[in-house]
């Protein structure tokens, strides 16, 4: 058993480059033909003559009764008349005019119809009776099965026996791309690789979208040599035939050199397809050739289709139940933040459940101060992972399950803190409610050495000929041991931490709200909100009623079996809650902007910019905009607050040019004695400036929401926060050309006393 020291990596990306669907050869254990829609043979394969006795040359253009018999011609005739698919469909069992019988399976691809013939020993037609047997006792046994891995290890036994391998696995991707074997069947005589690790580069990107598009694939014998296609490209497109789903397609020469540096000879994967994507494979292995008949592998196929629902069922109702438990811990929390008056005490007092809640060790709570529970980080080493937080806008979840990876001094807290989840719960200060992970230090077992890519070369003469790839040699098991990294986040405790800062947020919104009552600007506040309480009323009713509306349709359809229909109900209850949590999020800023302090300082606004810029990434991919962005000035504000408007506009612009290919947004600025004048425009939307009093009111659009969607909050925020700096704001449009919207600054310092 070999141990994990370092490991080198090599570039496999010539791998990826192979002509796998268009090999222009096939395996020699059958032989294939492809026809025109009137029945002429166009191609055939170079091994024709010695499974029919009739040279390719002389076939081609020949109606396929002279190449196959009238006999056998007639009888594949209601098959190939029938609707033919890209996946290949028995179409009979003929007699060639030499008395070898075969079984003939077709597909229509690439402009013109193959047919495949595979010998058998029975003239009669495939009966296809190893299907039912084989299939019937899987279902027998499926609802007795504990779990995903025994239903894996029926199917291998299920698979072994219908196929005569001697060694069956079925094998998981994981998010990397690498294999887990989670059951094997096996004879004794067969090395075994269960729970072994397989790595991502012996099976290519390539390979593997193959893998998802042909469901079934068999190499009969690794040491065969491939009959080429005669003519070489297909008269129908004028290039080399496209193969992808041929049942007889030739294969790589590294994949074959592969298989017999594992010693396997002959080989067949069946994809295992949950909701549309590869999830793995179900491994034949036989060191010696087998063939195996078209109706057995129909079977195979079968017992395979039947695991990967079975495993989509097992795995959403795992999803389910761990989300559910999740919830009713969030329930539980929420309870616990209603009492009393003091929210980050309240907060504090269910660290218990928040460990439950993200299955973590430690957590903490940063606002003015930090508190801390179980095991953390020092207190100063929570405030430097909070600094770099914020400058980096990590949007409202930051996770990892490896923070070292990406947090240099990460490095001092694998121990406690090697996986992180982080929620700000507020957009003006730097406060964060923080999980931390410690160090899961486990080990791997490889079936051989995984960056095993044997680098060849061979002198030639003076010269040295290039380097070649060939594939890894050795399978024999070897140990690596994984350090610096946590257990990995669920995808369903980012979901939840999601919806849970966003109850934080509104709580934190309603004790915001009674500390308002409490201040001077109370009377300045209910003027505001009585002006704009029927825009909010509208507004957060408008999602709610879709919640409860689409909520009804799917209590009501839950005996349905329409899958698609329960999705998009899900989808629209979503979509609508995320616009309310969106409403609360800006009514928070809002609400925070008239009251929290300015702490002004030099701020540059091109690193500004340039911060904005990287924060709207998201919202800008597959957007051609030209970002036309002017040298600029340094300025006297608070760089939070600051920051928040410029996003602001930034964002606006971002929505409005929508419809624009390309967009256009200019950042320029001007220079006055007495101020700083800060410009963003845009070639998008535009308004009509007869209602330009009502653009900086809150809740104020001059848009349809059904063109740009938004909350109607975002420049009321910009105007509050350039007023508070003695600054003034204003805007100008044409509709329909774009618009500009500016800012101006005072040169004096602010006084925040």
């Amino acid at each position: 058993m070999n141990q994990a020291t370092h490991a080198p990596v090599l570039d496999l990306s010539t791998c990826d480059q192979e002509p796998i669907r268009t090999p222009g050869s096939i395996q020699p254990h059958g032989f294939l033909l492809t026809l025109a829609d009137d029945g002429s043979v166009l191609q055939a394969s170079a091994n024709l003559q010695t499974w029919i006795a009739c040279p390719a040359e002389r076939a081609l253009r020949q109606p396929l009764a002279d190449v196959i018999g009238v006999d056998a011609a007639q009888r594949l005739q209601p098959g190939l008349a029938g609707e033919l698919g890209a996946r290949p469909f028995y179409v009979g069992t003929i007699t060639a005019p030499n008395g070898c019988h075969f079984d003939a399976s077709a597909h229509r691809w690439d402009g013109v119809i193959i047919i495949e013939f595979e010998p058998v020993e029975r003239p009669e037609q495939a009966g296809f009776r190893d299907l039912y047997p084989l299939v019937g006792n899987f279902l027998l046994k499926v609802n007795d099965a504990p779990s995903i891995e025994t239903l894996s290890e029926l199917a291998c036994q299920q698979v072994r026996s219908a196929s005569g391998f001697g060694r069956v696995i079925v094998y998981k991707f994981d998010a990397d791309g690498h294999g887990h074997v989670l059951a094997e069947s096996k004879t004794d005589a067969y090395a075994s690789y269960m729970g072994q690790h397989f790595p991502a580069s012996d099976i290519p990107t390539q390979a593997r979208e193959l893998y998802a598009l042909s469901r079934i694939r068999l190499i009969r014998d690794a040491n065969y040599t491939p009959a080429e296609l005669v003519p070489a490209l297909n008269p129908a497109t004028g290039r080399v035939n496209d193969l992808s789903f041929a049942v007889l397609r030739s294969v790589s020469p590294v994949h074959l050199q592969y298989m017999r540096n594992m010693n396997t000879m002959a080989s067949m994967s069946v994809s295992l397809m949950v909701k549309g994507k590869l999830w793995g494979l179900v491994s034949c292995h036989d060191e010696d050739p087998n063939a195996v008949s078209f109706e057995k592998r129909t079977a195979c196929e079968q017992v395979a289709e039947i695991l990967a629902l079975c495993i989509e069922s097992r795995e959403d109702a795992a999803e389910l139940q761990f989300r559910l438990d999740l919830r009713r811990i969030m329930v539980s929390m929420l309870a616990g933040l209603t009492h009393g008056s003091d929210f980050i005490e309240n907060l504090s007092s269910v660290f218990p459940e928040l460990l439950r809640f993200a299955r973590a060790t430690g957590a903490a709570v940063v606002v003015d101060r930090i508190l801390c529970y179980g095991d953390t980080p020092e207190q100063n080493q929570i405030q430097s992972l909070v600094d770099w937080l914020n400058v980096r806008g990590h949007g409202d979840i930051f996770h990892t399950d490896k923070l070292s990876g990406i947090y240099p001094p990460g490095s001092e807290l694998v121990r406690n803190a090697s996986g992180v989840m982080a929620l700000p719960i507020s957009r003006i200060h730097k406060h964060f409610l923080i999980w931390f992970r410690p160090e899961y230090v486990h080990t791997i077992e490889w079936a051989g050495y995984p960056h095993d890519k044997v680098v060849q070369t061979a002198a030639a003469g003076a010269s040295i000929q290039p380097l070649q790839l060939s594939p890894r040699t050795s399978f024999a098991a070897w140990r690596e041991t994984i350090h610096g990294m946590s257990q990995p986040w669920h995808g369903g405790e980012i979901e939840l931490a999601l919806e849970f800062r966003t109850a934080l947020l509104g709580i934190a919104l309603e004790r915001a709200e009674q500390m308002a009552e409490l201040a001077e600007e109370l009377g300045r506040a209910n003027k505001e909100l009585e002006a704009f309480s029927y825009s909010v009323s509208h507004d957060l009713r408008a999602p709610l009623r879709h919640i409860v509306g689409f909520s009804d349709l799917l209590i009501e359809s839950s005996g349905s079996e329409d899958v698609t229909q329960r999705q998009r109900f899900l989808k629209n209850i979503k979509e609508a809650a995320r616009m309310a949590g969106k409403l609360v999020d800006d009514l928070l800023s809002f609400s925070q902007m008239g009251r929290a302090s300015l702490r002004p300082s030099t701020v540059d606004m091109r690193e500004l910019v340039a911060a904005c810029l990287d924060k709207l990434t998201i919202e800008t991919r597959n957007r051609h905009i030209d970002w036309e962005i002017a040298p600029l000035p340094t300025v006297h504000a608070d760089p939070t607050f600051l920051h928040l408007a410029m996003f602001n506009l930034l964002s606006n612009a971002v929505k409005f040019t929508g419809q624009k290919d390309p967009a256009v947004i200019r950042v320029s600025f001007e220079d006055h004695p007495d101020e700083i004048v800060i410009h963003v425009a845009d070639n998008g939307a535009g308004f009509n400036m007869d209602y330009v009093h009502k653009l900086f009111g809150v809740f104020q659009r001059l848009h349809r929401m059904e063109d740009f969607q938004g909350t109607g909050i975002g420049l009321a925020n910009v105007r509050r926060i350039i007023e508070r700096h003695n600054g003034r704001v204003w805007a100008n449009a044409v509709l329909g050309e774009g618009a500009t919207f500016s800012f101006a600054l005072p040169k004096t310092p602010l006084n925040t006393d």
